[in-house]
């Protein structure tokens, strides 16, 4: 997995979950971290972005955005602490402010099922195969 060296998160909380993004997207075949245009730290396969990450200037500890699909985006709202991500949530993607992140088995879950939502059928059978 290739990692952006420049960040703009600034809090540690932000980098705590970044880390444990990244630890989890190392055994997803083509995860890259990058920088968007906004400033996000995103987790990408090939380009199509499955994770966002964003934080203030003042280090507040940032949300996290996750792919999700319309029905999984409706249970993970009903049972919290996840909301429907502004701006892209029409899409079914979730959010969730990184210091509410507790269930990190769950939240590693919904990664990897981000990461299959956006991979090419290859890299999905490349993972299956691991």
């Amino acid at each position: 997995m290739a990692f952006e060296s420049e960040h703009v998160l600034v809090s540690e909380t932000a980098f705590a979950v970044r880390d444990r993004i990244r630890e989890i997207c190392a055994g997803l075949p083509e995860a890259e971290e990058k920088i968007d245009g906004f400033g996000h730290t995103t987790f990408r396969v090939r380009d199509k972005s499955f994770v966002m990450m964003g934080e203030g200037e003042k280090g507040w500890g940032g949300n996290c955005n996750i792919k999700s699909d319309k029905e999984t985006q409706q249970v993970l709202i009903q049972k919290g602490p996840y909301i429907r991500a502004p701006y892209i949530g029409q899409h079914g993607w979730v959010q969730v402010a990184n210091k509410e992140i507790r269930d990190w088995d769950e939240f590693r879950e919904l990664i990897i099922e981000a990461y299959l939502r956006a991979a090419p059928k290859k890299l999905v059978q490349a993972y299956h195969q691991q």
